[in-house]
């Protein structure tokens, strides 16, 4: 279940002066996107949705230096940030993925890192995207899948059983369905990634700076006890070298209007 949409913008404003510093995953899939961007130089509207707090709305604005580009975020704390920090980008404005406030056909490029898997339904933002974009223009998304952080769930059923505390994705097949259904022809591409951490506490902690912590309905209402974190901690799965590892199943979407 995906929490309420002012308490995920909320989360997301808390952690912005934090964001940049750990945000090693968000990099790098948003990274795979702009490589596959390549030298194409759209004209018009570029649309950043869910920008955060305007990394790669900052590297769209200096790759594509002739056309206006816009960082739209749910989270005033992020836009708020990005706008203090990002002073070459056209324009930032506050707003929901699934009620995107331009026109039909008004946007060259829409990029997307990381956002759609905090939304209950894709389908309502891809028809959304499909909406703005212009004949010929480009969609491209990134989103995470059931079986992401597979290890800290394995470690907290072990420790805390029957209370949820990973955020649950959709499966890849839910998930290409939804695509073919609303994005014909998109290609989509799915792949394991995997980041290091100094220990299960470290994994925790990063996600917390960067807002994305648990967010479904069922979290434990109490403080989660210090002897809790020690048995998610001893239960945590170790790589076979001994390193603590956790796996995000991550998903990129490319379509042209």
């Amino acid at each position: 279940m995906i929490a309420l949409k002012p308490d995920i913008a909320r989360e997301f404003g808390s952690a912005s002066k934090t964001y940049e510093r750990v945000s090693r995953l968000q990099r790098l899939m948003g990274d795979d996107m702009i490589q596959r961007l390549g030298r194409i130089a759209p004209a018009g509207h570029v649309l950043d949705l869910g920008c955060g707090t305007g990394w790669f709305t900052r590297q769209l604005a200096d790759m594509l230096p002739d056309s206006a580009v816009t960082g739209m975020d749910l989270s005033p704390g992020m836009i708020d940030h990005a706008s203090q920090t990002s002073k070459c980008v056209s324009s930032w404005l506050v707003g929901d993925a699934e009620h995107i406030p331009f026109p039909d056909d008004s946007v060259d490029l829409l990029f997307s890192n990381l956002m759609l898997q905090w939304c209950a339904d894709p389908r309502v933002v891809f028809r959304e995207c499909r909406r703005v974009l212009r004949p010929g223009g480009r969609l491209m998304i990134s989103s995470l899948l059931d079986g992401t952080l597979a290890e800290l769930r394995q470690a907290w059923a072990a420790a805390d059983h029957g209370v949820e505390h990973v955020n649950q994705f959709l499966p890849e097949t839910d998930f290409v369905r939804y695509v073919d259904e609303v994005l014909p022809g998109a290609r989509v591409d799915a792949r394991s990634l995997q980041l290091e951490y100094d220990s299960p506490m470290g994994l925790v902690g990063e996600l917390k700076k960067l807002g994305a912590g648990y967010k479904g309905g069922q979290r434990r209402m109490s403080l989660t006890g210090p002897g809790r974190w020690r048995r998610m901690c001893d239960q945590y799965p170790l790589a076979d070298d001994g390193r603590v590892l956790g796996t995000y199943e991550a998903v990129w979407v490319d379509w042209k209007a």
